[in-house]
């Protein structure tokens, strides 16, 4: 009997070991929008499916992505695949420096060609421990800066669109002068005319400055990642785009507010009317009113509503001609995830990994956000998701056209600037501290080279 019992007790241990689940622990970005969500938890169902893996996902805000992964890896706990919407310019760098990241070349350089170009740049990241190069990180979407504006505001201010000016300067005094002052005049309601981003804790006003310090010129680091910063010529383009960010706050059509906005608050003074025009690193702003235009929670008047405001109301577009007469070439944020040194089922991320960048599961996903993302590989932007929407298509053109990546793709150290915002710091101390915009320079570039020198 007792021999039984033994035995008994031995084969359920045994079929409890054999029968235990295989997991894989993922941190994902909550989406922006359901359909995002949707497409992702399809792409799960279809891994689990697929491999019997046991797929265990949290989901957080693109604020809490960045500490909730942070945390996990100084615990010793890391989940298996971590991605977050800004990894690309607060972590990965770092990580990847430390030796903290999974080197995932096996992965993307078989991949390599089906890349849209200046995308696998930001993946591309340095090691110090091995001292090498290497693919620490993969690339799901991408980004670039937009401007969208309400065309009945514009027109209730006297103005076609056709009248916007199309070079620098003249573009930027047409808004902030004739246009705020026309809809002023004809509506009696005191709004601004532009919406430029200028909190510190807003990734939204690092952004905007640094496209317009692109349309300065201005080059930080060479492609080995050395400083710049000491060139005359730099110092002067940073100047020239301090005062002309600082502009259109001292000139009083940007709201006062704008040095204390965080990345919603411009989106939200767009949707509320109370400034004509804003710029943005997505077209979460028109995408905003596309979503509602199909959510039945709402009523059908604002479903009406909502559609006609993506559909006829506001415009999406790109930068003027820059200073010098010539085009803007945008910047391009690649959003990546990564796998940790230290995760304890290595083997099933990568299939995970693999698994995502599949056409037939990455597409639904980045197509999940309404065009607020762009895609990473060619077949993804060929799709006519693309080229048969106003606002999507004034996207395609600018990604199609050429882009430029971060600095922080050659020196990691500029994460922490971004993280720090030294950029918007400098418009802080011009608007609200009084200073001149060569002092604000200055203090800039001695952090630029404090912290990445």
């Amino acid at each position: 009997m007792l021999k039984k019992l033994f035995a008994a007790a031995v084969l359920g241990a045994f079929c409890s070991v054999a029968g235990a689940q295989e997991t894989l622990v993922v941190y994902w970005t909550k989406g922006f929008y359901p359909a995002e969500d949707k497409a992702l938890d399809e792409m799960v169902a279809k891994f689990e499916k697929k491999t019997g893996v046991k797929v265990e996902l949290s989901r957080y805000s693109p604020q809490e992505s960045v500490p909730k992964a942070v945390a996990a890896l100084d615990s010793g706990t890391p989940p298996d695949v971590a991605y977050g919407d800004v990894f690309d310019f607060q972590v990965a760098g770092k990580w990847a420096y430390e030796g903290q990241l999974e080197d995932l070349s096996d992965i993307l350089t078989p991949m390599k060609a089906a890349f849209l170009p200046i995308t696998l740049e930001t993946a591309y990241l340095y090691n110090a421990k091995a001292k090498k190069r290497a693919y620490y990180a993969f690339p799901m979407k991408r980004q670039t800066m937009h401007i969208q504006y309400w065309k009945d505001m514009l027109a209730e201010a006297g103005f076609k669109e056709s009248d916007i000016p199309k070079t620098w300067n003249a573009y930027w005094d047409f808004w902030c002068g004739k246009a705020q002052a026309g809809y002023r005049k004809a509506s009696g309601k005191r709004i601004y005319s532009i919406g430029s981003p200028m909190g510190v804790d807003s990734s939204d006003s690092f952004y905007s400055f640094l496209t317009y310090m692109d349309a300065y010129n201005v080059k930080l680091v060479d492609d080995s990642g050395k400083l710049l910063v000491d060139s005359p010529a730099v110092k002067k383009g940073l100047v020239a785009t301090v005062k002309d960010y600082a502009h259109t706050i001292e000139k009083g059509c940007t709201p006062p507010s704008a040095v204390n906005w965080k990345d919603p608050d411009n989106n939200v003074s767009f949707h509320n009317k109370t400034i004509m025009m804003t710029h943005n690193a997505t077209i979460s702003i028109a995408s905003k009113w596309l979503d509602d235009s199909n959510n039945d929670k709402l009523k059908p008047e604002e479903r009406a509503q909502a559609k006609k405001n993506y559909q006829e109301l506001i415009a999406t577009a790109g930068f003027p001609l820059k200073p010098d007469g010539k085009p803007m070439v945008y910047r391009s944020a690649v959003k990546v995830g990564v796998i940790f040194a230290n995760a304890k089922n290595k083997k099933r991320a990568k299939e995970f990994v693999q698994f995502a960048m599949q056409d037939e599961n990455l597409t639904p996903y980045v197509e999940g956000a309404l065009g607020r993302w762009y895609p990473v590989t060619k077949s993804g932007a060929a799709r006519p998701f693309w080229t048969e929407d106003p606002h999507r298509k004034i996207v395609h053109n600018q990604f199609s056209a050429g882009t430029v990546p971060f600095e922080f793709t050659k020196n990691y150290k500029f994460t922490i600037l971004n993280n720090e915002n030294v950029w918007a710091k400098a418009v802080n101390r011009v608007v609200t501290d009084k200073w001149t915009p060569e002092k604000a320079v200055d203090e800039m570039i001695a952090r630029i080279k404090q912290v990445a020198g």
